[in-house]
Order: structure tokens, then C-alpha cells, then sequence
């Protein structure tokens, strides 16, 4: 009977492991315009852009470069035609290339709702 016991836990911290491990495999989602602060090739501010599926992604540069690339850790970045990685922020509003280029997440202004007058 103490066998059985130990099995059906061992099973079950097994099935417990697989679960949290899927959830930390998420990744951030970058996807969206940013803008280049730092070390830009067309000079700073110049906007830049992001879209991304699961772990793949599309980079277009301040000069309209495009670039694909991947999320090849939760944190880094490697896009194969610049032959570059990088790091991303935990909030995802940064992107920092090894050659020093900088990239900040543009945020859209909030709008107030229009103000009707009777």
C-alpha cells in the first residue's frame, strides 16, 4: 500500500512540475511601435517597429531595414540579419541591442472622452 502511495505522488508532482513550467515558457508580447533613443543610424528620435507571433518576430529598423527574428530566451533577442541580440525589459517598454542602439516603446496619449455639451 505504501508503494501505490508513493507512485500516485510521484505521479502527481510530476503532472504539478509539467504545468508550471508551461506557465513560465510565456513570453512577453513586444509587438508595437517604438522609437530609437540611442546609438540610432538615422540619429535619434526615429521610429522603429515590432510585430510578434509567439516566439517569432519582425524588426524594422529607424532606417527601414526589416529583420526577422526570435525570442531565443524569456529576456533576449537575436535577429539573424543584423547578425545582433539584445535584451528586452521585463515591462517590455525597452529593447537594448549589443552594439548599444536603443529602443523605447512608444505609448499612444490617452484621450479624454469628448465633452458633450447640452
Amino acid at each position: 500500500m505504501k508503494t501505490i502511495f508513493t507512485v500516485v505522488t510521484a505521479l502527481v508532482a510530476a503532472a504539478l512540475a509539467g504545468t508550471v513550467t508551461g506557465a513560465s515558457a510565456q513570453v512577453l508580447n513586444l509587438s508595437g511601435q517604438f522609437q530609437c533613443v540611442q546609438r540610432c543610424v538615422t540619429g535619434p528620435p526615429a521610429l522603429t517597429y515590432v510585430t510578434q507571433g509567439d516566439w517569432n518576430m519582425n524588426l524594422v529598423n529607424e532606417a527601414g531595414a526589416p529583420a526577422r527574428g526570435w525570442i531565443d530566451w524569456p529576456g533576449h533577442i537575436w535577429v539573424d540579419t543584423w547578425r545582433e541580440g539584445a535584451i528586452y525589459s521585463p515591462d517590455g517598454m525597452t529593447i537594448q541591442f549589443d552594439s548599444g542602439t536603443v529602443w523605447q516603446r512608444i505609448v499612444g496619449a490617452l484621450v479624454p472622452p469628448p465633452y458633450w455639451v447640452r
